[in-house]
């Protein structure tokens, strides 16, 4: 088991490369998105918002399940350093959601004639963005917030519930949101030129999640002064 001066050390010596890196694929996939793909015959140059607007959505997903996974582990294993990931994550996820939320009003409406509509996969995404509202709200509810890791996994667990929903509610329910096009029984149905930069663009938001959520834990052991040396 990794103990936190190990964890520190491991930080220090990784982190100037992962920057670089962060850099270079934030360069590469932006060039990728908003240069290099070709425009929508329908959608023309709104189709753009897609490489902003899906790798968030997967993320927040992605983010959330992470969370759900930590706060199982916490509920059965008494395990505190997965309080401690989920509470570091939620922030980071939080973003995510709202970035797809504000994204999808914008993409929606040269798309579609409107911001919103409450249709089966806006809404689920809506609640996912209320659930972590919910579980960071309950983690600062006591002012030390190791109190609140029972009541905070719980809620966490519960808002998992919502993950499975949100993927399958376009074939699950009638929807103006456009089906799957990409994770299908028979592949991706778009083409190589936009799931490129989509991937890229992915990528990218998965080493920025890793780069923050990293910092975060390390703040988070700061202000509680762990002793590195008891680990």
């Amino acid at each position: 088991m990794i103990t936190i001066a190990k964890f520190r050390k491991i930080k220090n010596a990784l982190f100037p490369y992962m920057g670089v890196v962060l850099m270079i694929l934030t360069i590469v996939s932006l060039y990728f998105a908003l240069v290099a793909s070709p425009i929508d015959y329908q959608q023309k140059e709104f189709v753009r918002i897609m490489y902003v607007h899906v790798p968030a959505a997967w993320m927040s997903l992605g983010v959330y399940s992470i969370m759900a996974v930590c706060a199982f582990s916490t509920m059965v294993w008494g395990n505190k350093i997965s309080y401690l990931i989920a509470v570091a994550a939620a922030p980071i996820g939080l973003c995510f959601s709202a970035i797809t939320l504000i994204t999808g009003s914008l993409w929606g409406y040269p798309v579609w004639g409107t911001f919103w509509v409450w249709d089966a996969r806006l809404t689920s995404m809506l609640i996912l963005f209320i659930f972590y509202l919910a579980f960071i709200a309950t983690v600062n509810a006591d002012q030390n917030f190791l109190r609140a890791e029972k009541p905070a996994s719980v809620v966490a667990l519960l808002g998992f519930i919502n993950v499975p929903i949100i993927k399958f509610s376009v074939k699950f329910w009638h929807t103006l949101h456009q089906p799957d096009s990409i994770i299908t029984y028979s592949g991706p149905q778009i083409d190589k030129a936009m799931l490129l930069p989509l991937i890229l663009m992915f990528i990218t938001y998965m080493f920025y999640f890793v780069i923050n959520l990293i910092l975060r834990i390390d703040t988070i052991l700061l202000e509680l002064k762990y002793d590195a040396r008891s680990y």
